[in-house]
């Protein structure tokens, strides 16, 4: 074989490796899938723990795991990179749904419920998840994801986008942790909300969503989209893309 034809195949296989390594999917399965939320702080030095009992849900596929750090222990020693008032503000927003009262941290919200006896969970949702109402089908083509969202009865919906990233790790120099080595998963990068729309009964409706922060080379990025009952504010629904 000539040389140029024998690059010219070899180049051309390699944009085709390339082509179906930027595209995957998944698909949500007949139960609802279990959805932890985390609330924390670099500065809280009650949160490593909470953290490590996340970090422990890495190894099931059929959680939704989610690590938002709320910034209001910035101005107390330690300013943490990875919070934003945006997760502040949702926490407080999320007590009309999950029954706390006021915001703290570790807090963890499991399916829309504040669960202060997190420590003693040991299996999320493993014997208790009702069968689907909702029903998601997720892809991932280049840049862009592409959601397939279908009801099994009329319904008003509502959903948000969620980036994670896992493997991170802080060395804190200041406030309650000052000294610590620090390390977290499931740290959400970038939220965005959907607006609520009627479902109709076997109508799939499509969501789209184009990540604007980049992924961090080295940590695990995945892509989730919970899906919530517009009037409850509870997850119905969860899936996670991991590609």
């Amino acid at each position: 074989m000539p040389p140029r034809t024998a690059m010219l195949l070899t180049a051309l296989a390699c944009a085709s490796l390339s082509a179906q390594a930027q595209t995957c999917s998944a698909r949500s399965g007949a139960h609802s899938t279990p959805v932890v939320e985390l609330y924390t702080s670099e500065g809280c030095n009650s949160c490593p723990p909470a953290d490590r009992w996340l970090s422990a849900l890495s190894a099931r596929q059929d959680v939704v795991a989610l690590a938002f750090h709320v910034d209001y222990w910035d101005r107390l020693g330690w300013a943490d990179r990875f919070a934003s008032p945006a997760f502040t503000q949702r926490q407080a927003q999320q007590q009309a749904v999950n029954g706390s009262r006021y915001s703290y941290t570790p807090q963890v919200v499991i399916n829309g419920v504040d669960r202060k006896d997190w420590s003693g969970v040991s299996s999320v949702g493993a014997s208790s998840r009702p069968s689907a109402s909702v029903q998601i089908s997720l892809g991932r083509s280049g840049d862009k994801l592409t959601a397939m969202v279908q009801a099994r009865d009329s319904a008003r919906l509502s959903a948000y986008w969620a980036i994670t990233e896992s493997g991170h790790s802080t060395a804190v120099k200041g406030g309650e942790n000052s000294g610590a080595l620090l390390r977290h998963d499931h740290v959400v990068r970038e939220l965005q909300p959907v607006p609520a729309w009627a479902a109709a009964a076997g109508v799939p409706t499509t969501l789209q969503f184009q990540p604007r922060i980049a992924a961090t080379p080295g940590h695990l990025r995945e892509v989730n989209l919970v899906v919530l009952d517009a009037d409850t504010g509870k997850p119905v629904q969860a899936l996670k893309l991991v590609c």
